[in-house]
């Protein structure tokens, strides 16, 4: 043993020798291997970097942020572009998802010059020791210069650019700056970019809102994105971010019972869609196309945010009331079955026979759930329905049991199941006796979720379209063009073109006032027959109740919406001088026929246009363009475009359509400029004191005569019919509900609404259109094959001006009343009831609009001396008889 120990004392003292001899030259082998990767290194340097871009660039280099869509009021309605990212500053970015993206990818980032001399030396032994190039080393600044300016091609030559780039990155950049624009530009699969969209796709949260759980899952994704994503890989997603976890706790991010509560947390793997606040995909479009438009592709890539005139209230009126609308005209002309007929039983055999590999205990119930969870995800949505799989029957108790999707198991009784079965559009079935007459187990069906609980109901096949606009420029409030964009895009809103009907009669009787009628005038309800050139049989219209009523008023034509009468009028005032008047309303060809059907409607007609019509009424003669983009803000905020709508100006000078010359009737104003001006031609006057001149702020209300230079600029809409004229059609729509077609919107208890109820040949088209002097709004209901009849009893009053009411309910709730304004030239005369000529107070008389001079005449003898009969529009008297 002995001898052994000295020989090993021996070889050993041999090696140290040895050694000793060597090591000059070893540390010169080092020294010189190191002095030529210095050379290599720098020589590298100076042959890449005039190939490499500045990383000033860096600054210039906009992120590709997709295209928003806002209200007016600014709540989002729509994302639109190929890349999902919502920019952050680094002051909004949670500490917890800052330690994540640290613990994943590079902890020591705050400490080292871009590169991490520690990472590299581990990715090189790796690769010498495995040949792999697996474990890559780079810090997240190499990260973000690849991500900007280089490929994902594994060379070493990338590789020696990303190291210079990213020197040259951390000299010009803070590292905070560095770090909010990697957690920006990074891809996080699934077509997000940037951790705010990330955290909207896969949680359907503000950034601010992730947990710590949720961090780790986002900052686990840069490794593979598409790979190890909960939607694509729920299983890798959990290991990788387990791993981040770990890596947290040992950097001391996270305490031990956060490490414990995010490791328990369960992992989502589905899709969530932008945080959308008002649902409005046909407005939305709109919106996308004009955006297009201006910036062509640019528009989905450059952070173009397009700011509508939707009121965000008013547009989830609109689209609550038309669905409204279609489920209870849907609800009159019974159920048309289920959607498909599967087997429960079978469902849930074959889900069970999938999981039968699995070495786990499943349970019987969730194996259950799963499997019509499954089978009914296939199903398409629908707004204010849910599709539903019945899975039993009870006939003791007439009730029926049913898997709802994402919602389990509930039991209808049936007050919610009873519905007559649909035969066709205008015949329903008998009263069910029970519901194995109306369900039967293993129907596929949609219910609707109302206030008293879940209730059978099924997909309308009839489809409507509701418009609103501000008379007083043309901007639309609201709009929405069917049931569902996603099953049907067609914006019936704006495309359509339909029969408006009787809903058009105003705009005839606007011409009528203007070619010697007024709104007493006589015309006979009578038969009529028209023989047109071409046609093998004559003409013979009626009137929707099949009755005539002999000689009637103007009046009373249009508030009882007399076909009859309309198509005398027409016929007395001429077709083109019809035409000729209205045409400036702003109606298309298509809805202007040149013949006599031109008085009931027959030409075709959108919703929006018939509302820009509309709107020539409520503003008081005005014609205003329909818009939707109020303006668009580039990526900075600032305005790219701003629309510039004529507006109805009443203080304007007078502009009419055709330039014509008119003779001036602007009422003088009350309040005007006190007379001490130091100028007579200037319009600002000379006061004795601040408080003098507030004072009379108040009560100045200057007009174009009075201080010219403060109109001259405006964008004025244009007039294409006289305020009288307007006034008189207003105050004769209002009748309308007061007491004609219209009626049933005397529920909303406002004496300033007019409206016109329309109903086209056999019933395909209903209509309402309705407004006061601040809101239009036009509601149409019909199925998109327009030969298709909405069926016995459906007409305006019955099947749109719901939708209207509906609507108006929430647009006029506590908003004072806004009739329009009495304007100077209207006269109210006593008529008699029969004859629409002069009256004496009595049995048989009522009061009737005139403009002054068109006001019927009483004889002499008639004249009673102590009866006022005749008043001006504000109430006094101008003629006594």
């Amino acid at each position: 043993m002995h001898n052994s120990v000295c020989t090993r004392t021996v070889t050993e003292t041999g090696f140290v020798m040895r050694f000793s001899r060597a090591l000059p030259f070893l540390a010169a082998t080092v020294a010189t291997g190191a002095l030529g990767v210095m050379v290599a290194g720098f020589s590298a340097y100076y042959y890449l970097r005039p190939a490499l871009p500045s990383v000033a660039e860096m600054r210039d280099i906009p992120l590709q942020i997709p295209l928003r869509i806002y209200t007016r009021d600014g709540r989002l309605m729509q994302q639109v572009g190929e890349k999902r990212r919502t920019p952050v500053r680094y002051e909004d970015i949670p500490q917890r998802v800052i330690d994540a993206f640290l613990a994943a990818e590079d902890d020591r980032f705050f400490d080292h010059p871009g590169f991490d001399y520690q990472g590299i030396l581990r990715a090189a032994l790796n690769l010498v020791r495995t040949g792999s190039r697996a474990q890559g080393g780079s810090t997240i600044t190499q990260q973000l210069a690849r991500e900007y300016f280089l490929t994902r091609d594994r060379t070493f030559i990338r590789k020696a650019k990303e190291l210079i780039l990213a020197i040259q990155i951390e000299e010009s950049f803070s590292k905070e700056e560095i770090l909010a624009l990697y957690l920006n530009k990074i891809f996080l699969g699934q077509r997000s970019y940037g951790v705010a969209a990330a955290a909207q796709v896969y949680f359907g949260k503000n950034l601010a809102q992730v947990s710590v759980a949720e961090a780790a899952t986002i900052a686990g994704l840069p490794a593979a994105p598409s790979r190890l994503n909960p939607v694509s890989n729920p299983d890798q997603a959990r290991d990788r971010r387990g791993y981040v976890l770990r890596r947290m706790r040992e950097l001391g991010f996270v305490d031990a019972d956060e490490y414990t509560i995010a490791m328990n947390t369960p992992m989502e793997s589905f899709l969530h869609a932008p945080a959308v606040e008002v649902a409005a995909p046909y407005v939305a479009e709109m919106a996308r196309r004009e955006a297009v438009r201006q910036f062509g592709q640019a528009a989905y890539t450059d952070g173009y945010q397009v700011v509508t005139t939707i009121d965000s209230r008013l547009q989830l009126a609109a689209n609550r009331a038309l669905r409204t609308a279609l489920l209870e005209y849907d609800r009159r002309h019974g159920y048309r079955g289920p959607v498909a007929q599967v087997d429960p039983q079978a469902l849930v055999a074959g889900y069970a026979e999938q999981l039968a590999d699995d070495a786990e205990e499943v349970n019987a119930a969730d194996v259950r759930s799963s499997a019509l969870q499954e089978h009914l995800n296939g199903y398409a949505r629908y707004p204010s329905l849910e599709c539903a799989l019945v899975t039993a029957i009870d006939a003791e108790t007439n009730a029926a049991e049913l898997f709802v999707r994402d919602v389990g198991t509930v039991v209808l009784p049936w007050p919610r199941i009873r519905w007559k079965r649909y035969i066709n559009d205008n015949v329903i079935g008998g009263d069910p006796e029970g519901v194995a007459a109306v369900l039967s187990p293993g129907d596929v069906v949609y219910l609707i979720d109302t206030a008293q609980g879940w209730r059978l109901g099924q997909l309308p096949e009839a489809q409507g379209a509701f418009v609103s606009l501000d008379p007083r420029d043309g901007a639309t409030l609201a709009l929405t063009g069917g049931y569902d964009y996603y099953s049907s895009k067609f914006n019936r809103a704006v495309q359509a073109q339909r029969q408006p009907g009787s809903s058009f009669k105003p705009f005839i009787y606007s011409a009528a006032l203007e070619h010697g009628f007024t709104a007493a005038t006589v015309v006979n309800d009578a038969p009529i027959v028209i023989n047109n050139t071409g046609q093998e049989e004559a003409w013979r219209p009626e009137n929707y109740s099949n009755r005539f009523y002999g000689p009637t008023r103007l009046r009373e034509g249009l508030v009882r919406s007399m076909n009859l009468v309309s198509l005398r009028v027409l016929r007395e005032v001429g077709i083109g001088n019809a035409l000729r008047h209205i045409r400036p309303f702003g109606f298309p060809p298509a809805a202007l026929p040149r013949d006599l059907a031109l008085a009931l409607g027959s030409g075709g007609t959108s919703p929006a246009q018939l509302a820009k019509g509309f709107a020539v009424f409520a503003s008081g003669g005005h014609a205003v363009d329909n818009y939707l983009v109020e303006r668009i803000l580039n990526a900075e905020g600032e305005e790219a475009f701003r629309a510039e709508p004529a507006t109805v100006c009443e203080r304007c000078a007078p502009r009419w359509f055709d330039d014509r010359e008119v003779s001036d009737q602007t009422p003088e104003f009350s309040g005007s400029a006190p007379a001490d001006a130091a100028d007579p031609g200037n319009p600002v006057p000379v006061y004795e004191s601040l408080e003098a001149m507030m004072a009379a702020a108040e009560n100045w209300r200057p007009d174009y005569r009075e201080a010219p230079a403060f109109w001259q600029d405006i964008n004025t809409a244009p007039r294409v019919i006289s305020e009288q004229n307007a006034y008189i059609i207003y105050d004769m729509m209002r009748d309308v509900i007061r007491r004609g077609t219209g009626r049933r919107a005397r529920s909303l208890g406002r004496a300033d609404i007019a409206g016109k109820t329309g109903t086209s040949n056999d019933r395909r088209d209903a209509w309402f259109g309705g407004f006061n002097a601040n809101i239009v709004g036009v509601a149409w209901v019909g199925f998109d094959d327009d030969s298709r009849s909405l069926g016995a009893g459906e007409e305006g009053s019955r099947t749109a001006l719901p939708m209207w009411k509906d609507f108006m309910a929430v647009a006029l709730d506590s908003v004072p009343e806004a009739p329009l304004k009495t304007p100077p030239g209207i006269v109210t005369a006593r008529i008699s009831k029969a004859t629409g000529e002069a009256a004496v107070s009595g049995e048989g008389a009522t009061f009737e609009l005139f403009r002054s001079g068109n006001e019927p005449q009483r004889e002499q003898q008639d004249i009673d001396l102590g009866t006022t009969d005749v008043l001006v529009g504000d109430g006094r008297p101008e003629t006594i008889f």
